[in-house]
């Protein structure tokens, strides 16, 4: 009963199934969209592990979980005001995210999602759907998930053409310099230069920023 007092309550209509659904979560946290499109906005993040791409410049241990139920998940989210969540990993689409889904927007909550775009998300799932598809470094995965609110590339030298077709099916368009915690200062700064100069010759892609980093937030 604790666990439900923390998560706000049983909502009318919350299926015991979906409460008792397990997630590998590495982390939950409350702090700002440091990039993209809600850049700025109070959002809540669910970290979850395992991905089925090893991005050699990602930074997070996705090998490492700890197993949390839906409830537990609320509990924590409870603590925060904030009414966005976003789903990141790792790779959130390799878990069956309708049950936990489900108990957010029973809770007033807006869901969106960070994902690759390898997995295809289901019609209805998500409020917000963000792919930052990694085929620069993965060319022998394709991305299955064509269409969305925004795509988001990280620019670690490769051709825009690349995207000619799939950035068709997003509204918003955002490419993000690669930080390379492993890369020299001069290497990430001439990475940023070539992003910017990328940008003003590209006037439909916008420049994203990792902010949070600045400010030496999650």
């Amino acid at each position: 009963m604790d666990n439900c007092t923390l998560a706000g309550g049983i909502v009318g209509g919350d299926n015991p199934a979906h409460l008792a659904a397990v997630y590998p979560v590495v982390e939950i946290f409350n702090s700002i969209q440091g990039e993209g499109y809600h850049a700025g906005i109070s959002s809540i993040f669910i970290r979850f592990g395992q991905c089925n791409l090893a991005c050699e410049w990602c930074d997070t241990d996705f090998s490492k979980w700890d197993d949390m139920t839906v409830i537990d998940i609320l509990g924590i989210i409870a603590k925060f005001p904030a009414k966005n969540v976003i789903l990141t990993g790792g790779e959130p689409m390799l878990h069956d995210l309708w049950p936990l889904v489900d108990c957010l927007r029973k809770r007033g909550k807006k869901i969106a999602i960070e994902s690759n775009g390898s997995i295809e998300i289901p019609e209805g799932l998500i409020d917000w759907i963000c792919i930052s598809p990694k085929d620069q470094m993965y060319p022998q995965v394709p991305i299955k998930q064509r269409k969305g609110d925004e795509l988001k590339v990280v620019y670690v030298g490769q051709d825009l053409s690349l995207y000619d077709q799939l950035k068709q099916g997003f509204k918003h368009h955002f490419i993000q310099p690669c930080y390379f915690q492993n890369q020299s200062v001069e290497w990430n700064g001439r990475n940023f230069q070539a992003t910017e100069k990328l940008v003003k010759e590209n006037p439909q892609w916008r420049l994203s920023l990792q902010t949070h980093k600045w400010m030496g937030v999650d």
